[in-house]
């Protein structure tokens, strides 16, 4: 049995509801079914009776988890000792972080650094047009990223911020004077395009290819970094869709920043290589979760 699947069963044994497990590990609510059948099946016996009303373990399920829980822990906290002696007794997590998202976490960073004292917490610049390649990398462990985000080697854990969408322009930009504007309007700009693999699906979410009419939203100069897009926007030659507290970090003398009515709020959330999660990851993207 794996350590994991051992985690899910013990998780499992605790909630007695297939949701809130798979929301407290990160993880589908199929990966928790498909792992405690697959227990089920090497053991070969029901671990679980499941009705439309309630999740109860069975006698061999309560004697599995009475047997596992003890060996369990002490095998984890094995691991994180061993671990911290290895890194010097002091581990470090680098955190990748995009613009001002960084400042804006500053309340559950510290009281990440409360509860692991032991833990150093680094931090990563990552630019927008390469969200995972610092991940894939292994240069940071935890990056936080807009969704949505579909890559088979990435957990996506919870939401961490949900913030609205802007549009930056040059103070001399026709719509720069406008209140607010639409999502139909950026059809009249040219937008700043990403100099890097970033996937198309994800570029669309955040600086759609066609307006909500089915009109082409042009792309203009490439681009890789926020100094760059700031650079070009003040140029007056593009646009660029950003944060909301864009707006408050970064006021460049030249910039404007209007709110865009119909467009939908960006979300944001901590993400991490699957095969390298450890225990120190999902505490601290919970306590970023609140």
């Amino acid at each position: 049995m794996e350590l994991r699947d051992i985690e899910i069963f013990l998780t499992l044994a605790e909630e007695l509801h297939f949701g809130r497990t798979a929301e407290r590990l990160f993880v589908s609510q199929a990966r928790v079914s498909q792992s405690i059948k697959a227990q089920e099946r090497r053991i070969g016996a029901p671990l679980f009776e499941r009705t439309s009303r309630a999740v109860r373990l069975t006698p061999i399920g309560q004697e599995l988890r009475d047997r596992l829980q003890q060996p369990y822990k002490q095998l984890v906290e094995g691991i994180a000792e061993l671990t911290a002696k290895a890194n010097g007794a002091r581990r470090t997590l680098t955190l990748g972080t995009m613009g001002a998202i960084a400042q804006t976490l500053a309340e559950p960073i510290e009281a990440f650094r409360d509860r692991h004292p032991g833990v150093e917490l680094l931090f990563k610049e990552i630019h927008p047009p390469d969200p995972f390649g610092a991940l894939r990398a292994g240069e940071v462990d935890i990056a936080v990223l807009w969704l949505p985000v579909h890559e088979p080697d990435l957990t996506v854990g919870p939401v961490v911020r949900t913030i609205p969408v802007l549009a930056m322009m040059s103070d001399s930009h026709p719509l720069a004077g406008r209140s607010t504007i639409e999502l139909e309007d950026l059809a009249d700009c040219v937008m700043l395009g990403p100099n890097g693999p970033i996937p198309r699906y994800m570029e669309d979410s955040l600086v759609p290819f066609f307006t909500p009419s089915g009109r082409p939203i042009p792309r203009g100069q490439l681009i890789r970094t926020f100094s760059e897009v700031l650079s070009a926007v003040t140029s007056g030659t593009s646009v660029a869709l950003t944060q909301a507290e864009a707006a408050e970090y970064y006021r460049w003398p030249g910039l404007a920043y209007v709110p865009i009515a119909d467009a939908p709020p960006s979300r944001w959330a901590m993400v991490w290589r699957t095969s390298e999660e450890t225990d120190v990851i999902r505490d601290f993207a919970t306590i970023v979760a609140g």
